[in-house]
């Protein structure tokens, strides 16, 4: 007898002040009337790259196998694991125009994450009102500032 998954519903967000420069990652997660709230941040990053750790942290923060619904409004990160994740691997991490792709250590950390779970991509449109969305933008700012002052709390 197989057991039904727990379901969550995540939204993830990335934010950088300056692309490269100091950069925040914020995550929702809601699940069976559970709430958890994550964030962090990096001194000196990329947009891209506090998109990917946005998620990679939810899903690395799942105890046991999910069925997930995820929120983003990257399309680098969906189109990144909906569309172009496999032929990346199958060319050996190389891009369309055969060139390494970027953020590889995040993308090969995210698509061992990904396949221990099922899950649903969704775009959002961000800074549209979608309230899951707008809370993961707050933490990736919070994320920001939590670099800068002492005293603000993530995670």
């Amino acid at each position: 007898m197989s057991q039904e998954l727990d379901f969550v519903r995540i939204w993830t967000d990335g934010a950088c002040k300056g692309n490269p420069g100091p950069g925040g990652w914020g995550a929702v997660l809601e699940s069976g009337g559970h709430r958890k709230e994550l964030c962090g941040g990096d001194p000196m990053t990329t947009n891209n790259r506090m998109e990917l750790m946005a998620v990679i942290m939810a899903l690395q923060s799942l105890k046991r196998k999910c069925r997930i619904e995820l929120h983003a409004d990257s399309q680098y990160v969906l189109k990144g694991m909906t569309e172009w994740l496999a032929g990346w691997k199958k060319k050996g991490w190389k891009s369309s125009s055969n060139a390494p792709v970027k953020n590889v250590d995040l993308w090969q950390k995210l698509d061992g994450l990904a396949v221990q779970h099922e899950i649903a991509w969704h775009w959002v449109k961000g800074h549209a009102g979608d309230a899951g969305n707008e809370r993961a933008d707050q933490l990736a700012n919070q994320g920001i500032a939590s670099l800068a002052e002492r005293g603000v709390a993530c995670q």
